[in-house]
């Protein structure tokens, strides 16, 4: 599976984005994905994940009501909403894909997952 990252960009803060994800290869339909952004100077961070079929998201704590993931199987795209963003939002922001597995949940840790994209930056102006 390889992915794709696009939607990044220079926004205001308050504004909205939608990031996407293009996966291609075979598997993708199988994969748990996720989110994540990594900010100059700080660890990489999981932002959400989501299962298969879309039947279980998760969110870590600190992204709960700003940011909704999605994705498309039909379209292999996953996609991150980000609303109301603040200058802290300001990250490279990856999305990844698990190894096709037979438990289907949410995956939480960086090291779930065996692909990742190469990340589109995202900043935010006061």
């Amino acid at each position: 599976v390889q992915l794709q990252a696009s939607g990044g960009g220079l926004v205001q803060a308050g504004d909205s984005l939608r990031l996407s994800c293009a996966a291609s290869g075979r598997g993708f339909s199988y994969s748990v994905t996720g989110w994540f952004r990594q900010a100059p100077g700080r660890e990489r961070e999981v932002i959400a994940s989501i299962t298969r079929k879309s039947d279980f998201t998760w969110y870590a704590d600190s992204m709960k009501g700003r940011f909704t993931i999605s994705r498309d199987n039909a379209k292999n795209t996953v996609y991150l909403e980000m609303n109301a963003l603040k200058p802290e939002d300001t990250a490279v922001y990856y999305c990844a894909a698990a190894e096709p597995r037979l438990n289907d949940r949410p995956l939480r840790r960086l090291d779930d997952y065996s692909y990742w994209g190469q990340g589109t930056q995202v900043t935010v102006s006061s």
